[in-house]
């Protein structure tokens, strides 16, 4: 049984990363608060000691630690410490901070990638199997309703044999050489810390994720061509990708971040012997279902014809706006349910679903396979 099965009420959450600037730090507090579940009351918020403790402060957390370490130390020694702790650092501090807080039995909700290189993940694999404690991967996209709903129509074989998978993630925000103070940027174009994949890191394993998380399919492998079109980019800003599922399906995987016009442009499509389904992130509450020799219908979120996954995940009435931020709470609340069950030593509702750390070993493996496959001018490989 969990040392906090006595606790009740929010769950107390730490958060690694995540200050002044960060953009996604932002997102997963607003995630983290929807629903109620957690409390965040701890946080190492910068690997500066001082910009640390004043974005703790501007953002009224209880207790500022200068380092993730010490912050672990001290939360697993308090009788009201944290019992979960979201990372948000560059890809290069995930593997130490995960192991910091696991290894003391407190619960990870990382952000994705998992690591910034295949030797970090394997080894945080192993870690998180052997820990006391649960591990989440925030691949957000998973949380839609719509998401579940193509899932679910996968699996019950409407769709019939899958033959095809398309996915792409095509944004427009590296373009240009970034200005310098762009800290976003600067990182995610840092081989140190953001590891071998540039776009095929940041969105591509988002893309990735979301093929093999829709259509159940399991990569046997793949033939990558990667560019870096700005001048003097280390890593990767585009990325075509051709997937060879077992069991015969094929599938292509483009991922981009030169893509002039697009903002954030994730968008699946799978084709089976019976149908085709469509969706896009950009217009999250539509699923295009098109049965083979039928009119095409267009489910919505919360409107007729779509199933239990989809009503699990839905918030509020069809028609009103429902989108990024809440399939990103989706997932902290479905890990929230993991972990009281975790608190009382129960098992999971067999319902609850979000990515864990199988899920980000994979992801870093197909960015291994993409860089080997490009350099080896396009040839197939197995993810390592």
């Amino acid at each position: 049984m969990s040392r906090f099965a006595h606790r009740t009420g929010p769950i107390r959450l730490g958060m690694v990363g995540g200050g002044a600037g960060a953009f996604i730090g932002a997102v997963h507090r607003i995630a983290a608060r929807l629903d109620g579940e957690y409390e965040l009351v701890a946080g190492a918020l910068s690997s500066t000691p001082e910009k640390a403790r004043a974005s703790a402060e501007a953002l009224g957390i209880a207790r500022a630690y200068d380092d993730f370490e010490a912050m672990a130390e001290a939360e697993a020694a308090r009788a009201d410490g944290i019992e979960a702790v979201a990372i948000v650092t560059p890809n290069h501090m995930h593997a130490p901070a995960a192991r910091a807080f696991l290894k003391r039995g407190i619960h990870v909700i990382c952000d994705k990638p998992l690591t910034a290189t295949l030797d970090e993940a394997r080894r945080l694999a192993r870690d998180a199997a052997e820990a006391d404690a649960l591990f989440v991967l925030t691949h957000n996209y998973t949380g839609y309703p719509m998401v579940r709903q193509a899932r679910e129509m996968v699996a019950q074989g409407v769709l019939g044999d899958i033959r095809l998978v398309q996915v792409e993630y095509a944004q427009d925000w590296l373009a240009e050489a970034p200005a310098p103070d762009n800290k976003q940027a600067a990182w995610r174009t840092d081989p140190a810390r953001s590891g071998l994949g540039g776009a095929t890191g940041d969105i591509g394993t988002h893309a990735y994720n979301l093929a093999r998380f829709v259509s159940g399919l399991e990569v046997e492998r793949l033939a990558a061509d990667l560019q870096s079109f700005v001048p003097g980019r280390m890593l990767d800003d585009n990325a075509h990708v051709m997937l060879r599922f077992r069991g015969g399906a094929r599938g292509t995987l483009w991922c981009s971040q030169v893509a002039a016009g697009e903002e954030n442009g994730l968008r699946l499509r799978i084709y089976g012997s019976k149908g085709g389904l469509d969706w896009a992130q950009e217009t999250p509450t539509r699923l295009w279902h098109a049965p083979l020799g039928e009119p095409k219908r267009r489910l919505t979120r919360g409107g007729p014809g779509t199933g239990a996954a989809a009503a699990r995940m839905t918030r509020i009435p069809a028609g009103h706006p429902e989108g990024f931020l809440e399939a990103f709470a989706n997932i902290y609340t479905e890990a929230a349910r993991a972990i009281r069950a975790h608190r009382g030593g129960t098992a999971v509702d067999p319902a609850v679903s979000y990515p864990g750390v199988a899920d980000g070993l994979e992801g870093v493996s197909f960015v291994a396979a993409c860089v080997a496959s490009s350099r080896a001018d396009a040839a197939w490989v197995a993810l390592p």
